[in-house]
Parts: C-alpha cells; structure tokens; sequence
C-alpha cells in the first residue's frame, strides 16, 4: 500500500480556467494546497468560473469542498464571492435554501416555545400549531420578542391576525 499525500510539490497550479473545467478536482486540490501563494486570486478564479458551466450538483459539491478546505479566511471570502452565483446561497429559492430557511424557522419556533414555556404561559393546540407551521422568519422574529412579556400566548398574535385588520399588509405566519 502506498498512501497518496498531495502537497505543494505534487499538485500543480492551476490557473487556466479551460484546465480547471476539464478538472475539477484537481483544480479544487490547487485551490487548497495553494491558497497560500501569489497565485491565489488566479487560482480561485479558474475553477470559479469553470463551475459556471456545469451543472447545480458539481458546482454545489466543488464549491462547498472548496469553502470547508480553505484554511486561509482571506481566500475563503475571495472564493465566497467569487461563488456568489451559485443558486443555493440566500435569494434564490432552492430546495437547499428553502430546507435551511424551514431549519431555521423550526428553531425560531421552538424557541418561542420554550420562551412561553419557560415562563409558563399556558400553549394551546391550536397556538402551537400556528407556531411551528409559520415559516414567515420575521413573523416568528416578533412572536419570540413578545414572548418575554406575554401573560397568554394568544398576545403574541396581537396586530398581526388580518383577520383583526382587515387592511394590514403583516405576513401572519398562517
């Protein structure tokens, strides 16, 4: 057996980005080996622009190999902006966004939860149905606040039930 070690010495540096699509790994083996050198603006470039012409999956496993590997936080916002396209960052509604935003508002949720419960105020059913299926960020944002000073969880619907204001434009979380 012969392990395999790359290194600054056995990893080429790969700059062009016509090299970089025809591969991807090695050029994403460049990009971490070689972080560190003069070369890296024109080392982050290539494959950055290589995956700009493949498809969501190769771009989302090279992009994120890339981001954990590079020690270098210079480089790793270089390449972070340089990877701004991909669909999968905030704004473009993608099943990963739209599963880390949903991740997100079950937290959010659960914290409400356990703020009321913590302080116990009494939590319905129906209330807490309306919680955890509310997917509205800034909704369960508002909730979490008022729930510190909530005495019923019903105040945490407080101006912001439509059904109340007829002519208010609040996501209610519904």
């Amino acid at each position: 057996m012969h392990p395999l070690v790359l290194g600054p010495d056995n990893v080429p540096v790969i700059t062009d980005i016509g090299e970089a699509a025809r591969d991807l790994g090695m050029a994403a083996f460049s990009v971490l080996t070689h972080s560190d050198s003069r070369e890296a603006p024109a080392l982050l470039e290539a494959p950055a622009r290589a995956l700009r012409t493949t498809d969501e999956k190769t771009v989302s496993y090279y992009g994120d190999l890339v981001d954990v590997g590079l020690a270098d936080l210079r480089a790793r916002q270089k390449w972070r902006d340089l990877m701004a396209f991909v669909t999968h960052f905030p704004g473009r509604g993608t099943l990963r966004e739209e599963a880390y935003l949903e991740g997100r508002a079950e937290g959010q949720a659960k914290m409400v939860l356990r703020t009321l419960d913590l302080r116990s105020v009494a939590v319905s059913d129906e209330v807490r149905a309306r919680i955890t299926e509310c997917a509205d960020l800034d909704v369960l944002d508002t909730w979490f606040n008022r729930a510190f000073n909530a005495t019923e969880a019903e105040d945490l619907f407080v101006d912001t039930d439509t059904s109340a204001t007829p002519s208010s434009s609040v996501n209610t979380g519904k």
